[in-house]
């Protein structure tokens, strides 16, 4: 599994470990573990459009699931592309964050 942000069909911009599942050679679907929603906004209240930020923020793709893992039509992802470095770390660190493991001993 890699880290890689899927574009599904309704627009919405996932991050997840992605494997791409395969029957007789051909792709069938995707496995996402660990999926997130990405929410971006745009700042437009900058002066200059130096000082105009993105804001990202990262939600578990279903709320309501306690499923880590969650299998995904082929025909419901538009693309699959590389994240940006920002996001990626943004997502590793939320995962690191939230896995429930304490170091204290």
């Amino acid at each position: 599994m890699a880290t890689k942000l899927a574009i599904l069909q309704g627009q919405e911009q996932v991050i997840a470990d992605i494997k791409e599942l395969v029957d007789d050679g051909k792709p069938i679907g995707y496995l996402f573990k660990n999926a997130h929603r990405i929410s971006a906004e745009k700042d437009f209240l900058a002066e200059s459009s130096e000082d105009r930020k993105i804001h990202v923020t990262l939600a578990p793709w279903i709320l309501l699931s306690a499923d880590k893992e969650i299998l995904v039509p082929k025909h419901q992802v538009v693309t699959i592309v590389e994240p940006i470095d920002s996001v990626k770390k943004m997502y590793t660190e939320k995962l690191d964050g939230s896995d429930g493991i304490s170091t204290d001993e």
